[in-house]
C-alpha cells in the first residue's frame, strides 16, 4: 500500500470534483471537502455533501469570501485539489484562484496544489 496523504477537494459538489472525491476516498487518503456557505440551501449539493460524509470524508467548511477559514481549513491537510467550475466568468474563477494561493502560502504546509478546470 503506498503512501496516504489528507487531500482537500474544493468543488466536490461539481461534475469532476464528486468524481475526486470519490476516488480519493477509494485510494483510502484521508478525503476532506470545502463545505462552502455560498451553495445556500441547494438540496442537492447539501445531500452530496452528506453522502461523502457518510462515505468517510471530513466536510470542513470555508469560504474563499473568508481568508481564514481557507487557512484553517488547508492546515488540516498536505494536499490540495481545485476543481471549481469554469461556466462562470473567467477573471471571477482566476481571481479565486489567487486567494486560494494565498492562503496556501499562509497555511505553509501544502505539499501539492491541483488545478482542474471543467467548462
Amino acid at each position: 500500500m503506498g503512501l496516504k496523504s489528507r487531500v482537500l477537494i474544493i468543488g466536490g459538489t461539481g461534475y469532476l470534483g464528486k468524481r475526486l472525491v470519490k476516488a480519493s476516498l477509494e485510494q483510502g487518503h484521508e478525503t476532506y471537502v470545502l463545505q462552502r456557505p455560498e451553495i445556500g440551501l441547494d438540496i442537492e449539493k447539501i445531500q452530496m455533501l452528506l453522502s461523502f460524509k457518510k462515505q468517510g470524508a471530513r466536510l470542513v467548511v470555508g469560504s474563499f469570501n473568508d481568508h481564514r477559514s481557507l487557512v484553517e481549513a488547508l492546515k488540516q491537510v498536505d494536499v490540495v485539489i481545485c476543481a471549481i467550475s469554469g461556466v462562470h466568468f473567467r477573471t471571477h474563477q482566476i481571481l479565486l484562484q489567487l486567494k486560494l494561493v494565498e492562503a496556501i502560502k499562509e497555511a505553509g504546509n501544502i505539499k501539492v496544489y491541483s488545478l482542474f478546470q471543467s467548462e
